[in-house]
This record gives C-alpha cells, structure tokens and sequence, in this order.
C-alpha cells in the first residue's frame, strides 16, 4: 500500500514566516484543543505552559514560534485570520495577561508561560510540548513534533507511519520517482494527468480546480503586495525590502489597477535577458518579503522557501507563453506537488533536519519538473529537471542570521527560481536514456545528506552566516 501525500498537502496557504516554527505549532496549538475537548477537558483548563525544544526555541523569536502558538490557542486559524488581526491578537495577550481559549474561554496567561528550551528532544528537532492545568494541577500534557511543509506529528503517529495511510486504492501509488515515470510511460500521460486522477479519488474535479485556482491566486496576491510594499522588513535587522524598486523599475510607466491586470502590463514590458533575470527574481524576493513580514504566503514546499514556485510559474506565464490560461497554472502546480512528495516521502522538507537544500533545494526541483512539463518535456525529462536542480543544492545549509526568515532566506529563493529555469532547459536537451544520476539516487542522497549534516547548520542559528553576522554587523 502506498503513502498518499496531496498536492494540498504540499501547497498550503498560511502565515509566515516558516512553515516548520510558524505554521506546524500553530496548527500544533489547534490540535492540543481538539484533544482538550474530545476528552471533555477542556472547559477545566485555567491555565496553559508551552514547552519549545530544539531549533523552535533556538530561532523560535525570529520565526515568531510563540506568536504562532498563542494564536493557534486563541482560536485563529493561519489560513483566513486577516492579516491586521495579528498584532491586536497578540498585544491583548501582552497587555491583559489574559488568553481567549478557542475564542470561547478567558483564562489567565502570561507570554512567559511559553518557555524556550534549547535542549532536543530525542525523536525530532522541532519538539513542542502543551500542558494544560486545573487549579494548579496538570491535568492534560500532549507533545507534537513539527516536521516541515506545516506537517505535524505525534511521535505515535510516526509508529504508524507517520503519515497516515489512506485506505482508498489509488489508480497510481507513488512512493519513488521511478514508479511514477513506470506509469507515465505505460499510461501514455504527462505527471500532472497521473496525480489529477489521483487526486480525483478524494475529491471532485471542480473541487480541485477550486482549489488550485485559490493556490495561484493567493501566489499571485502575494507576489503583488510584495512587488508594491516599500520599508524594511520586522525583526531588528533592518533589511530593506528590494522587490519595490526592482519592480518600480521594470513595469516602468505601464497602467494596471490589480494584480489579474497586473500580469497583462509585465507582458507588455521590455524582454531581454537581463530583465528576464531582474524579473524572476523580483516575483521570488517579493513572496519571501511577504513572509518575513508574517503576510500570507503558499507553502510551497514550506514557508522560507515559498517564493520559488510562484516566481517560476510566473515566468512562464509573463515570459514563455503569453496565452497561457488557468489550465497551464494546473499542470504546473499539479506535476510540482507530485515532486515535492516525493522528498517528503523518501528524505525530508524540513531545514531543522536536512539544512535549507530540505527547502530551496526541494522547492527548485519542485519548480524545475513542472516548467519542463509546460515546456513540452516528457515525465522522464521532468524527472532529469528536478534531479538537476536538486544536485546543485546538496548540502546547502540553514543558517538564518538572527534566527529570522530574512538572511540569507530571501536571496535564496531568487537563486532558486534562476536554478529552476536553467535546469528545465537543460533537461530539455538531455536524453533521459543518457543519464547517470536518477532522481531517486539524488533524494536518497540528499537524505544521507542531511543525517551527516552537523546540527549547527540545521535551522539553530548556531552556525554559518548566523555566527559570522550578527545584529550590529546589519
């Protein structure tokens, strides 16, 4: 039986600025309330202790891992919480010591009651432990494991699996790249045509579609309100946001008055090949600025690498193919979907275990087999993008300079999107039969990897760039 991971598994919309320290203990704090209630507890609770452990409490403050708790626990959910909502949320928790309990109970709270521990828990580096107590006793302690992409387990969970395992018989189990390629080959159809059909198992054709367009067009928001925000990011750092005066500078004098029409005024710009690079590098820098800041983003596979996979379907659509409608969009984000869960399956998405190649390289792989498909390449030219762009991130590692999603982060993503596109065009000149390295072998490898990887290089902010840079250096 195969593990099943969906493309809505592998793009979610939610809150910046990481999908592992915002967005996994955010949903952590929704779940430990569900189990609160199911087991009719949760009317007792007068107060709450968070635990973080690991790389949340080492970059915890940068990637906001305490905000993203207390409003798990108050009841907003990252998905469709307004943005302007946040501070307000927060402030009131700071200022009255008071917490709204699923928005349904006012117990007391004091932001001290989430405790940083810089110690590892032995089964993931991302632990978060909740306990609730009842006139001074604990009565209800559950501990949750974030472990990439907004995925969250108990260590129970990992016994079965991990993941669960539906029990539905898909028409294609996938679990190595191989197979899927298998049943390319036989099936006569492109990847994305393999995972709809997949896909329509759980859900309808209109319901997916519904979906993927809310997928791009938050991507697309996205990259808008980054591309016309100016300032400097949150944090202490003071990084300037470029994507402004990048973008200032190559729409030039083009009118548009949203950002549907906004796609039509960049296609009416100037296309060079240096504009093509400015370009594609504006739409990744605009996403991840968006995130630093705790906008809404697409995990896509994750939060700190989010800004790939719009920047390069954005291309296609404002550079490669002027015509290009919504059933472009589709295949693309169906077929990277399909690819990234394939290393979420065989190696890992998270940079506490594997290093930022676990994200931008993911991301660029990801990005890389779907541009190829759009480009006309077959599923085994595909699969040469993806090995090719994930090669060149081998051993990158996470060192955020502050523990924020800032330094290097949003850099990367650019370089990622440029990796992506070089590597679609040059599986597109590749025979598939010639290649040396399969896909599988390198995600196998990324994994080996990442285990040998030391743990300062792996989202702790005790290492790299993090070490050499510091605060009064910015």
């Amino acid at each position: 039986m195969s593990q099943f991971i969906s493309v809505f598994d592998m793009l979610k919309i939610g809150v910046g600025p990481s999908s592992s320290h915002t967005l996994g203990p955010w949903r952590a704090a929704e779940q430990w309330i569900q189990f609160l209630k199911m087991a009719t507890i949760f009317d007792k609770i007068d107060g709450v202790r968070i635990d973080l452990f690991g790389s949340l409490a080492l970059t915890g403050k940068g990637h906001a891992t305490d905000y993203a708790v207390l409003l798990g626990l108050s009841g907003a959910d990252p998905e469709h919480i307004p943005i302007s909502n946040i501070d307000p949320i927060i402030n009131d928790i700071k200022n009255n010591n008071k917490l709204q309990l699923n928005s349904e109970r006012e117990i007391n709270f004091s932001v001290e009651n989430v405790i940083f521990n810089k110690a590892f828990l032995p089964f993931h580096a991302n632990g978060i432990i909740f306990r609730g107590f009842h006139k001074g006793k604990e009565i209800a302690t559950e501990t949750y494991y974030s472990i990439g992409g907004g995925f969250i387990v108990q260590e129970e969970d990992h016994l079965k699996q991990e993941i669960e395992i539906t029990k539905k018989n898909f028409p294609f189990p996938i679990n190595r790249a191989i197979q899927l390629e298998e049943f390319c080959k036989k099936e006569n159809l492109e990847i994305s045509d393999i995972v709809l059909k997949n896909e329509l198992e759980l859900r309808s054709s209109g319901e997916i579609d519904a979906e993927l367009n809310r997928i791009w067009d938050t991507m697309l928001e996205c990259m808008y309100i980054g591309c016309h925000t100016e300032g400097k990011l949150p944090g202490g750092l003071n990084v300037k946001r470029r994507a402004f005066s990048s973008h200032e500078k190559l729409i030039k004098d083009t009118t548009y008055t949203n950002h549907k029409e906004w796609i039509t005024a960049i296609r009416s710009t100037e296309v060079k090949f240096r504009e093509i690079l400015k370009w594609v590098s504006c739409f990744a820098l605009a996403v991840n600025e968006v995130n630093a800041a705790l906008g809404r983003v697409v995990t896509a596979p994750t939060n700190g690498s989010a800004g790939v996979i719009p920047a390069v379907l954005m291309y296609y659509l404002v550079i490669e193919n002027h015509e290009a409608d919504f059933k472009h969009v589709k295949k693309f984000l169906l077929t990277a979907g399909e690819i990234g869960s394939l290393f979420k399956k065989n190696a890992t998405i998270s940079a506490a275990m594997g290093g930022c190649q676990a994200e931008i390289g993911v991301s660029s792989a990801m990005a890389a087999a779907a541009l190829t498909e759009l480009l006309g390449g077959t599923a085994s030219q595909c699969l040469v993008a993806a090995e090719i762009a994930m090669e060149h991130h081998l051993g990158l590692t996470c060192d955020p300079i502050g523990g924020l999603v800032q330094i290097p982060c949003i850099e990367r993503n650019a370089m990622g999107a440029i990796k992506a596109i070089n590597a679609a065009e040059m599986a597109l000149e590749t025979d598939p039969e010639e290649v040396k390295v399969p896909l599988d072998k390198v995600i196998d490898t990324m994994w080996e990897t990442a285990k040998d990887m030391h743990k300062n290089y792996k989202e702790t902010s005790e290492g790299g760039l993090a070490m050499n840079v510091g605060f009064a250096d910015c």
